[in-house]
């Protein structure tokens, strides 16, 4: 393996990292939270995609695909509605009911992604990238970065930034920390707890959203977008430990850069495989992940 296909390599599974941990974080603070098993999760990602979509159709007149510039902001504010609305009807009835939760977000994913085949059509749509995002940094005969890729790697920190400051420099945050941590002592210390929920599943789903808008500037898009990603990001949240953003980082580092290595030295199928053996090992010493959330809650 020479050095500019390592480099390749590398820069690949970052981007890569890059779209899980924006899947992954949602996952893991509305489990953390709430206790549910989201498998609709991935929809939101397939809204976001299409709200980059819709964007593109809408506001082609704007010069050099400016477009984006919109359809960032507006994937998140769509997929946070659209989960803020979910989790007043449906959600907010199958909290700390992880079995329930599968079987009705299952339903709610096959509901959704019926829906985006009635509107959108069955076959897959494509999002033409902005211009600016075409082509890439040279750093070497045989290596180019491309901008696109170069572009969600910055989209990803930027919200992960985001995020951070909010759980951590505001009083929202903190809330939600409280409510992760002991949901009945936040509550007699005057938290609406319920408040909280709807707000940070949106907040997740908004995520998602943000994360379909940029999927699609790696390919064509469909109403199954978002189921070729959920599986990584239940991986990323297992691994990394539920409702810890540092060990959702940490497990989107490692699927994210250990996928396209085995990929590349075996099969597609066979990398797959070879990540699934090592988690499935990795949690037999530690189940709970790398990075277990701490609680003062006495058991």
């Amino acid at each position: 393996m020479t050095l500019d296909i390592i480099t390749l390599q590398l820069f690949s599974g970052l981007s890569l990292c890059s779209i899980l941990l924006l899947v992954g974080i949602g996952l893991s603070i509305t489990f953390g939270l709430m206790g549910i098993i989201n498998f609709a999760h991935g929809e939101f990602l397939m809204v976001g995609a299409y709200t980059a979509y819709m964007s593109q159709k809408i506001l082609a007149f704007i010069p050099g695909g400016g477009y984006f510039f919109v359809a960032l902001p507006l994937s998140f504010l769509i997929a946070g509605a659209l989960g803020f609305l979910l989790e007043k009807v449906l959600i907010r009835y199958f909290y700390s009911k992880p079995y329930e939760s599968i079987l009705a977000t299952w339903g709610l994913s096959l509901i959704l992604q019926q829906l985006a085949r009635n509107i959108f059509g069955a076959n897959n749509v494509e999002v033409t990238a902005p211009v600016w995002l075409t082509e890439g940094i040279r750093i070497s005969e045989g290596v180019q970065l491309p901008y696109n890729r170069l572009f969600i790697i910055g989209i990803a920190f930027t919200c992960l930034t985001g995020l951070w400051f909010y759980l951590y420099k505001t009083p929202g945050g903190r809330r939600m920390q409280a409510v992760m941590q002991n949901r009945s002592m936040a509550t007699c210390m005057g938290i609406n707890s319920r408040k909280v929920d709807a707000l940070t599943f949106a907040i997740g789903s908004g995520l998602a959203g943000v994360a379909g808008c940029i999927v699609s500037l790696l390919g064509s898009i469909g109403p199954a977008t978002g189921q070729n990603y959920i599986l990584y990001a239940f991986l990323v949240v297992v691994l990394g430990g539920v409702g810890s953003l540092k060990g959702t980082i940490a497990g989107a580092l490692i699927i994210g850069f250990a996928l396209p290595f085995f990929e590349y030295m075996t099969t597609s199928s066979m990398g797959n495989v070879i990540v699934f053996i090592l988690i499935i090992l990795f949690l037999q010493k530690r189940p709970a992940g790398f990075i277990t959330m701490q609680s003062r809650a006495l058991d």
